[in-house]
């Protein structure tokens, strides 16, 4: 079997997506320095030390992104099912002692010396190309094989605990396999389990819970569990129209928690205001409406699989993100793509936006 791999002549990926995702990283520079000022000085001596570490990050997600754009993505589906084992096994090894990272409890990352690996993260990275290998070709009497793979994955990663992450799985893995022809009846099956599935999960864990009843009561503890929302929804309302300017937000003095990772959106809204919200929010529709563009004319099923399943990632990411922020929906620890801080989820998805240049390459113009 050929294995696809760089060609002598290609075609310029779709440059929109290009530009905005770099527009978008660099904002996310910006946004990083800025909202972790205050912990950087405090936990390391050095304001710019976050902002560092993200340069680092974004330069090596950037070389992912040009390797990936170059490599045919057809290439990509020779090796899924060995990404998908691979990603399997090091979700189980976060919980091996002196190799898995434990932090307030929780069993995300494991320690390689030189760098750190959240498998969450590449576990959306390895779905996508799984599942869109798999559905590029019509096959009946799957949907078992299917929730048997998503149960096993998911389930691995909600008990690091992870819940954030395991919703935007189920999302890009739902979204995919309906995209591939499944009947309507799947899907009428589907919602209800996942649903009642969500809301056990949210009510048998204490913080969950806390984090449900906060969102559905979210002034009947503010200093307690309903503090972080409350901080976010101050940061975003005190911003007005044009905000209170570049630099000058108060809930990154230790106000507001994860101001630089998860909350980075509540402290965009306090210094650009509404009008700056609501741009960073058209061009991440920009972004996600060019993904789409590319899905739907790439030139066979496994591209239309893969640059959907790329965007629908984008796209879901950003929606629980920004809808938490807004407490449309509970807090899940859910990071803004592109601009929050943090290597794992940086470098993956820029990986993945390679892929979808890729596919770009050979869609019809």
């Amino acid at each position: 079997m050929k294995f696809p791999f760089f060609k002598r002549t290609l075609r310029p990926p779709d440059r929109w997506i290009m530009f905005t995702v770099l527009a978008l990283s660099l904002f996310g520079i910006l946004m990083v320095y800025d909202s972790s000022v205050a912990i950087a000085v405090r936990d390391f001596g050095n304001q710019y030390y976050y902002a560092r570490e993200q340069i680092k990050w974004l330069a090596l997600g950037y070389v992912a992104l040009v390797i990936c754009s170059f490599v045919d993505y057809r290439a990509w589906k020779t090796v899924a099912l060995p990404l998908l084992l691979g990603t399997i096994v090091l979700l189980i090894t976060v919980f091996f002692p002196g190799v898995g990272i434990e932090a307030l409890g929780a069993h995300r990352w494991i320690n390689f010396g030189v760098f750190v690996l959240q498998p969450a993260e590449l576990a959306k990275f390895t779905l996508v190309i799984y599942l869109s290998a798999w559905f590029s070709h019509q096959e009946r009497g799957r949907f078992f094989s299917f929730l048997l793979l998503l149960a096993m994955v998911v389930g691995l990663v909600i008990i690091e605990p992870d819940l954030g992450t395991s919703v935007i799985i189920v999302s890009i893995a739902v979204i995919l396999y309906f995209a591939s022809g499944a009947p309507l009846t799947h899907f009428a099956m589907l919602l209800p389990t996942l649903a009642l599935a969500l809301l056990g999960l949210a009510i048998v864990s204490p913080y969950r819970a806390a984090r449900l009843t906060t969102f559905l009561h979210p002034n009947t503890d503010i200093q307690g569990a309903g503090y972080h929302i409350h901080q976010a929804l101050l940061g975003l309302g005190s911003g007005g129209w044009f905000g209170v300017g570049v630099g000058m937000s108060r809930q990154k003095y230790e106000y507001l928690p994860e101001a630089n990772t998860d909350s980075i959106f509540a402290i965009i809204g306090e210094e650009f205001g509404f009008i700056g919200s609501l741009a960073v929010i058209l061009t991440f529709l920009f972004l996600v409406w060019r993904g789409f563009r590319v899905a739907r004319r790439a030139p066979d099923r496994f591209g239309t699989m893969l640059a959907l399943g790329v965007t629908a990632w984008i796209a879901m990411q950003t929606i629980i993100n920004l809808s938490a922020m807004v407490a449309l929906l509970p807090l899940t620890g859910v990071p803004l793509p592109f601009i929050s801080y943090g290597g794992s989820s940086l470098i993956i998805m820029l990986a993945a936006v390679g892929i979808l240049l890729s596919v770009s390459r050979k869609a019809q113009r």
